[in-house]
């Protein structure tokens, strides 16, 4: 069985593994799409607000035990490296936005679970299945409820932050980090 040293060396070098590059668009997508859908929903009626913040509820569940997972198999597998001549700066600020991320992608639906958990009607999955209510009092729940919105618009600003980094490295550094989390671009030789 490799170590964690093996793996890491082995992830270094051939950047993201299909799986995280699979996570990450997934990930992303659903987040960007929760966050569209809450924003338009007070606008479409009440009717179509419940159902639009029923999916949002699902799809808040899906992102945190998709991250959970995304999280363990980070662990497990290892970081890639930057490229060699990436500075001090650029490097500490990867770091420290992927962990700010992994922070919110967690944090956000959390809060959103315990955010309805006080309230009265059932968390569902999709309509397939009934989810635990967390044990949270009202006053947490309001607590929960302003941390839901204040972290979803802070994971919007960090995603701009993120594409703005990629970019950089793709357009000036023009480096291979954006090319190794694209599935479908060549990477350069």
């Amino acid at each position: 069985m490799a170590t964690v040293a093996e793996r890491q060396d082995r992830v270094s070098h051939s950047g993201y593994s299909k799986v995280a590059i699979a996570l990450h668009w997934t990930i992303a997508v659903l987040i960007l799409g929760n966050i569209a859908g809450a924003l338009v929903a007070e606008s479409l009626g009440d009717e179509m607000e419940a159902w639009i913040f029923s999916v949002h509820k699902s799809i808040g569940l899906t992102v945190l035990a998709l991250s959970l997972f995304r999280l363990g198999w980070r662990i497990s597998h290892g970081f890639p490296r930057l490229p060699g001549d990436t500075p001090g700066w650029d490097a500490v600020l990867a770091r420290a936005t992927h962990v700010a991320f992994y922070f919110l992608m967690i944090a956000v639906p959390l809060a959103g679970w315990a955010m309805v958990s006080a309230g009265p009607r059932p968390l569902h999955w999709f309509w397939l299945f009934d989810v635990p209510k967390l044990p949270v009092s009202r006053a947490l729940a309001g607590v929960a409820h302003e941390a839901h919105e204040i972290l979803a618009f802070a994971t919007l600003g960090l995603a701009v932050l993120h594409v703005a980094g990629a970019l950089k490295h793709h357009l000036i550094d023009r480096d291979d980090v954006l090319q190794r989390m694209l599935p479908l671009v060549r990477r350069r030789a």
